[in-house]
């Protein structure tokens, strides 16, 4: 049997843009991806804090440095410019094996990398 556990969470982001007319995904910058372990092109799951939407969509490198984290595609429809989300990625685990000690990384103001 697999366990499904949480690997990584980017806590505290803030939506900078989003793009309707775009195939779909979330845009972040690489800092904040390097950080989380998340990579480029993996399944995440998107929480707004503002409306309670959940979303399943995939990462895309945004410009280093930048602090960009915009919904992009139909998830652009799910999120306003302001509002509030956390990024979570997760793992499988076959049953009886150690599940990963999930890496939480906080943004300040700009989502830009808290330091602890």
């Amino acid at each position: 049997m697999l366990r499904t556990f949480l690997r990584a969470k980017l806590h505290g982001l803030v939506l900078t843009g989003t793009k309707l007319h775009y195939n779909g995904s979330i845009t972040l910058d690489p800092l904040l991806l390097e950080a989380s372990g998340i990579s480029p092109f993996e399944q995440v799951h998107v929480l707004n804090l503002a409306s309670g939407a959940r979303l399943e969509t995939y990462t895309i490198l945004g410009r280093r440095g930048s602090g960009i984290v915009e919904l992009n595609g139909p998830a652009a429809r799910l999120g306003q410019i302001g509002d509030g989300v956390i990024v979570l990625a997760y793992a499988q685990v076959v049953d009886g094996e150690t599940p990963p000690v999930p890496r939480i990384i906080r943004a300040g103001p700009r989502n830009r990398l808290r330091r602890r």
